[in-house]
């Protein structure tokens, strides 16, 4: 859907169709628009080895119906799982691979790297395929060197992910913002067998994004759909303050009821009278004040607040009523998180009320751009202004992970990624 939106936009169909040939594994584009309740839109479809990809959800149903009707041929396709499935010839398993223990990331980059693509792009791509891969070992309570791609390692993913890339490098965006995600609902069957909706997968991409679901029972992101964005977009935010230019609609397969399976790009500028501005964007803030709750346990509720996706979270000292000292916790979250956070605030504290108000903030355009030190790949926060760079960090939690694991001091990882960055910036 996002490459159909990407072409939709103005992406020339031939670069898409060129990356995929570029990737040398067989696969190919198919371009055509359609319609969607009511609204025309383009669709990209891609072929592997001649076979057409679909929905995990439209194959099972056709697999199950084939099995019905005794028309299964013994097929070796490995879908959605580490063990072999049989499947008809004349279909191909969602994110399906050749190769029986699927593709390993370093495998991946051999791919990417060989292919003959802008170099921003392999860049993207390959954090695209970072972060499944995160997400994958997390799950799975492994490291990420011993993750092989199920999920995402076939064909059509990597078409999927790369041609995402050069299409986003082609319209040369500065900013990328993202409307919050409907997720969908329900379940899905794969060859794990039944999964809630959103997949595990893309619940761990998604942390820290504002997700909601309107109540129809379909998977409506992927985890390479999630990768996808959550890479791309410098932050999540209602639609912009800007002039649109162009709009582009990419088509899914399915036809919902009431609502047009399409997903849509808008592009446009900032006019010369909001030049001098930030963006913009409203955020809520709870409050609630402590004044008989151990010291400890205001420092775990923090940390449950942070990973139950706060936007921060923080608590200062304050003098109550008849002179009693507290603590005033305040959390900055999203709308949509408001509730849930608020929850957290009542299970966690012995606080008796919660305040809450929406307040604007001013946010400079921020992206993220990858650095490689001695020890491995750290992500360093750009934040500019009008095009300007304004200021620049390492992650703190890639920084972290480096140093444990490396057993080197903090400080030195950082001062390494801030002086590779540096040096890149002055190249």
């Amino acid at each position: 859907m996002f490459l159909g939106a990407l072409v939709d936009s103005g992406v020339p169909a031939r670069l898409l169709e060129d990356t995929a040939a570029a990737l040398n594994v067989g696969a190919r584009l198919e371009i055509s628009k359609v319609v969607r309740s009511g609204i025309a839109a383009t669709k990209v479809d891609v072929f592997a080895h001649g076979e057409k990809d679909l929905p995990r959800e439209m194959y099972w149903a056709q697999r199950n119906e084939a099995q019905a009707n005794h028309k299964v041929e013994t097929h070796s396709h490995h879908a959605h799982g580490d063990a072999a499935e049989e499947g008809p010839k004349s279909l191909v398993a969602p994110h399906s691979h050749e190769h029986i223990h699927g593709r390993g990331l370093t495998e991946i980059r051999a791919i990417i790297g060989e292919a003959n693509i802008v170099e921003n792009a392999k860049k993207t791509a390959l954090e695209v395929f970072q972060a499944l891969g995160e997400a994958e070992a997390k799950i799975h309570d492994t490291s990420i060197g011993k993750i092989h791609f199920h999920e995402v390692g076939a064909v059509d993913a990597m078409v999927d992910i790369v041609c995402a890339s050069v299409g986003a490098e082609a319209l040369d965006i500065d900013e990328w913002v993202c409307s919050p995600l409907n997720v969908g609902g329900g379940t899905v069957r794969c060859a794990h067998g039944i999964l809630p909706v959103p997949a595990p997968a893309t619940v761990e991409i998604l942390k820290n994004a504002p997700v909601y679901s309107s109540g129809l029972n379909v998977e409506l992101v992927t985890p390479t759909g999630a990768a996808i964005v959550k890479t791309l977009a410098n932050r999540f935010a209602p639609f912009p303050e800007m002039t649109i230019e162009t709009c582009g609609y990419g088509a899914g397969t399915r036809e919902f009821p009431g609502q047009p399976n399409v997903l849509r790009l808008s592009i446009g500028t900032q006019e010369s009278s909001l030049a001098s501005k930030t963006s913009h964007e409203t955020i809520t803030v709870l409050e609630a004040n402590l004044d008989d709750l151990n010291p400890q346990i205001v420092g775990y509720a923090l940390e449950r607040l942070l990973e139950e996706g706060a936007l921060d979270a923080f608590a200062l000292p304050v003098q109550m009523k008849k002179s009693r000292p507290g603590t005033l916790l305040t959390v900055i979250t999203t709308a949509q998180d408001a509730a849930r956070l608020t929850h957290v605030i009542f299970k966690e504290t012995s606080t008796l009320g919660v305040r809450r108000r929406d307040e604007k903030r001013q946010v400079l355009a921020r992206r993220f751009e990858n650095v490689r030190t001695q020890w491995g790949d750290v992500r360093v926060k750009i934040a500019s202004m009008n095009g300007t760079i304004t200021n620049y960090a390492p992650e703190y939690e890639d920084c972290r992970r480096i140093a444990a694991q490396h057993h080197v001091p903090l400080k030195d990882v950082m001062h390494a990624a801030t002086r590779e960055y540096l040096q890149r910036r002055k190249a």
